[in-house]
């Protein structure tokens, strides 16, 4: 038998060189027969063994009715029943069957399509959990979550801090994103949150008038169903490998600065390789066909009417902030935002607080001129009066 060089060679001599099958068989010293079946060979020569029988033979039948019957049946478990049965292969040879024949019996895996997006067509959302709690101030450290939103057609990201999956939080993710990205898509893509999802695709009455105001459509992804959403999930994954290892965070607002520079420098001005470009450069191009931010983006703070209690504060996130005593009886209007706690009176509109928001837990604020009204109210004595020197009295008790 010749080898796949020889035979390449004998064909070379007879159909390039014109030689007679006389001359070849000189020149390579090959027999007449062995010249002819190369040349009649179309195919390269190649070694076949004959197969020879496989102790497996005889239970492929009982193998294919336990798939049938439970297709994940582990390969230990089939090796044990085929044994009781007198199989006296290797474990090797029935893992190499079971891999291949195993498809055929387990019901057929879903396929994909690769999908095409319109510039500004979609918002792609998610809620990403850090491994490690925020750090909130008074020594303490909260649970926090992330929206983050990604153009697929450009790639281009922003991400929110919040401390609550509630609407409130998440409304002001998704305006807060907007704001970042910089305009307005068709349609803002979820998967069934329960604070935006009421249930059937529909969504809940917060969700849909952020939308409405904004003008913006809306859908709710099949639940299990990540790989609608793979845009956002490749940047939460980058999110997990890029941004997070090896940072450290003060407190939220000094996350939140460093995830806004992360994003503004890192990650939409890195060179994407599916793209063959940079997000930022593809985002210039997409906001041309996006609408235009309102001059004022939706009021997604939590509301609520209190009457001010005899002792005045008010409860908020398990933190109790002081309202102004002189109030006591009235009814406010408390405006719970992401970073202030405001109390207006609705009779006459006087300020009742106006408190910088704390995240740490089962805390007491207390405004410096409130406590010297209920000081004032009660009666007490007033605050000591220390009298102030200048400065050159010290100069001369005291010798240079």
């Amino acid at each position: 038998m010749v080898g796949v060089e020889q035979w390449a060679e004998i064909r070379r001599l007879y159909f390039v060189k014109r030689l007679s099958i006389k001359e070849i068989v000189r020149r390579t010293g090959h027999g007449r027969n062995t010249i002819r079946r190369a040349l009649r060979s179309g195919e390269p020569p190649k070694y076949r063994r004959l197969p020879r029988p496989s102790k497996l033979d005889p239970f492929r039948d009982e193998i294919h009715r336990l798939l049938r019957a439970d297709p994940r049946l582990p390969g230990t478990r089939v090796r044990e029943l085929l044994c009781e049965q007198g199989y006296a292969g290797s474990k090797t040879i029935l893992d190499d069957y079971l891999r291949e024949v195993r498809p055929l019996f387990l019901p057929r895996p879903r396929t994909f399509q690769r999908t095409s997006y319109r510039p500004g067509a979609l918002l792609q959302f998610d809620l990403w959990e850090p491994s490690s709690e925020i750090a909130v101030g008074a020594g303490q450290t909260r649970r926090g979550y992330v929206v983050v939103a990604c153009l697929p057609y450009s790639r281009a990201g922003a991400g929110t801090l919040v401390f609550s999956k509630e609407a409130p939080d998440l409304l002001y993710g998704i305006g807060r994103c907007l704001v970042r990205l910089g305009g307005l898509p068709e349609t803002l893509v979820w998967d069934r949150e329960g604070a935006l999802h009421a249930g059937g695709g529909r969504p809940t009455e917060p969700f849909a008038a952020f939308c409405g105001q904004l003008g913006l459509g809306w859908r709710f992804l099949e639940a299990r169903d990540p790989q609608s959403k793979g845009v956002v999930e490749r940047l939460q994954g980058y999110l997990e490998t890029s941004f997070e290892p090896g940072r450290r965070f003060a407190n939220e607002l000094d996350f939140q600065e460093q995830l806004d520079r992360w994003f503004a420098e890192r990650a939409n001005l890195r060179f994407h390789r599916t793209l063959r470009c940079r997000p930022a450069d593809r985002l210039a191009e997409e906001l041309t066909v996006m609408r235009p931010l309102p001059e004022r983006m939706p009021d997604a703070d939590r509301r609520h009417v209190t009457r001010v209690a005899p002792d005045p504060y008010v409860r908020v996130d398990s933190n109790d902030y002081s309202l102004d005593p002189r109030l006591v009886g009235r009814r406010v209007e408390l405006r719970v935002s992401q970073r202030e706690i405001l109390a207006v009176c609705l009779d006459t509109g006087e300020l009742a607080c106006r408190h910088a928001r704390s995240f740490a837990r089962h805390r007491t604020l207390t405004a410096l001129e409130h406590a010297r009204a209920l000081r004032k109210l009660r009666g007490a004595p007033s605050e000591p009066e220390v009298e102030t020197r200048p400065l050159a009295h010290y100069d001369q008790l005291i010798p240079a």
